[in-house]
């Protein structure tokens, strides 16, 4: 069974509370949030919602494609694999770093390196580490993990169960389009799922270019049973706007 959480980072800071938002969010039927502050997890999981997923280190551009990287990567990954054991948090999220001059297959050899390390330490966690496409066209220029194909070719050759990608489904139809083939040819390689409308990374509906309640179907078929987490700038009340997308994945599901 799909079900619903949405990225914190969002909806914060736009005139509710936290505990007003997170309370309200569960009522409206989200199981989870996820990208929230730490020191709001207890806040979170006393509203109801599970702490879905989370950073696996940082950064984003400075990521698992140098070298000189991995010693920082493998300390913060290590601590917050620690927290995700305690929190039973599912998805710690990773990145593939900036090409800056790196070749893809440069990039793809080393990150696929760091990540054989790093795998069976998110094993033994009982989690996923989903690698996140993002797109370098608009949001996060330069940024290598930014095709489908590139991302799937890295879990091969790191070959494990735990190491896996975050398909975000705004950034590559930014990039790619193709969502629907793309997912149901794809599937077995992604660990999570993000939301937003485009252009302008707005509310997931009919005022934009992708037909989600298309894509929420084709999801569903592949057999998923995690959670499609809204991750979208809302316009005007936050809450509503959450409503809003929760309702539309649900209907598209039913």
């Amino acid at each position: 069974m799909i079900r619903q959480s949405f990225s914190y980072w969002c909806v914060a800071n736009r005139g509710l509370e936290p505990e007003t938002l997170l309370a309200g969010a569960a009522k409206i039927g989200f199981a989870g949030v996820e990208l929230i502050d730490e020191a709001l997890w207890p806040l979170a999981r006393k509203a109801g919602l599970k702490i879905v997923s989370t950073g696996g280190h940082g950064t984003i551009d400075d990521g698992l494609n140098r070298e000189e990287n991995f010693p920082r990567i493998e300390r913060e990954l290590r601590d917050n694999l620690a927290k995700a054991k305690q929190w039973e948090i599912p998805v710690l999220i990773g990145f593939s770093g900036a090409r800056r001059g790196l070749s893809d297959e440069a990039g793809l050899e080393q990150c696929a390196r760091s990540l054989k390390r790093l795998a069976p330490l998110v094993e033994d966690a009982g989690v996923v580490l989903a690698v996140e496409l993002l797109n370098s066209k608009v949001d996060h220029a330069d940024y290598q993990c930014d095709r489908t194909t590139w991302g799937i070719e890295l879990c091969k050759r790191v070959g494990s169960p735990a190491v896996k990608l975050l398909y975000d489904i705004y950034h590559m139809q930014i990039m790619e389009g193709d969502l629907i083939r793309t997912i149901l040819d794809g599937h077995a390689y992604f660990a999570h799922y993000h939301t937003a409308g485009n252009p302008g990374r707005g509310q997931p509906d009919a005022s934009q270019e992708i037909n989600y309640p298309a894509v929420y179907r084709a999801i569903a078929e592949t057999g998923y049973a995690g959670y499609i987490a809204h991750e979208f700038i809302p316009q005007g009340d936050p809450l509503a706007a959450l409503e809003t997308a929760y309702r539309d994945c649900a209907e598209a599901l039913a």
